[in-house]
C-alpha cells in the first residue's frame, strides 16, 4: 500500500474502535511491539489472548487440551469482537484470529499492521513452543504450516506491513510509527 492509500485508510477509519491493531502469526513481536507502542503513545494496551485466559480462568494450552481448538476458537471471536468494539488502545489479535471471516470482516474498518517474520526467525523467538499448543511436535513444520496458511490473511486485512526479521522490538515499532507518520499516535 501506498504512502497516500495508508494515509486514505487512516482519514477513512472509524472514531472508535482501537488507535492500532496488530496482527501476526507466533513469534511475530504482537505483544511486546504492541506492549512498546501504547507505551509511547501513552495509550492502554491489550492483548486478547491474555483476554481469553483471564475469561477462561486457564492458559490457552489449557482450554485446547481441556475443551478443543473448537471452544477456544468460539471464545476467541467473542473476546475479539468485544475488544474492537471497546478498546481504544494498542491491541493485539492471537494469531489465528484472523481465520474467522467475521473478524476479518470487521478489521476492514480498523488500522491493522501485520507484523511478518520468516520462519527461521519465528522458530528462534517461540523455542520449543511449550506453551502454544498449536506448534506442539515438530516446531518448525507446524509454524510453517501457520505461516503459509494464515500468511495471506493477515496482509489481507492488513493496512500495513512491517518485516520484523533481524530488528529490535524498538526498530519494529520504529518501523510502524513511521509507516502510520505519527497519525496512529494520539
Amino acid at each position: 500500500m501506498s504512502g497516500d492509500e495508508v494515509a486514505k485508510s487512516l482519514q477513512d477509519s472509524p472514531a472508535t474502535g482501537p488507535r492500532l491493531v496488530i496482527v501476526g502469526p507466533p513469534g511475530a513481536g504482537k505483544t511486546t511491539v504492541g506492549s512498546l507502542l501504547a507505551q509511547r503513545w501513552c495509550v492502554a494496551f491489550r492483548d486478547t489472548d491474555a483476554d481469553i485466559e483471564k475469561q477462561a480462568g486457564k492458559p490457552i494450552r489449557d482450554i485446547f487440551v481441556d475443551d478443543g481448538e473448537s471452544a477456544f476458537r468460539t471464545l476467541e471471536i467473542a473476546v475479539v469482537r468485544s475488544a474492537l468494539d471497546g478498546h481504544a488502545g494498542v491491541l493485539a489479535l492471537g494469531g489465528g484470529a484472523v481465520m474467522n471471516t467475521d473478524t476479518r470482516d470487521a478489521l476492514s474498518r480498523q488500522r491493522v499492521v501485520f507484523l511478518d517474520v520468516g520462519l527461521a526467525a519465528a522458530a528462534a523467538r517461540v523455542g520449543l513452543g511449550t506453551t502454544r499448543p498449536l506448534l506442539l511436535g515438530n516446531v518448525r513444520s507446524q509454524l510453517k504450516a501457520l505461516l503459509d496458511g494464515r500468511r495471506p490473511l493477515y496482509r489481507d486485512v492488513a493496512t500495513v506491513s512491517v518485516i520484523t526479521d533481524g530488528l529490535t522490538v524498538g526498530e519494529v515499532a520504529d518501523a510502524v510509527e513511521k509507516v502510520f507518520d505519527g497519525s496512529a499516535a494520539p
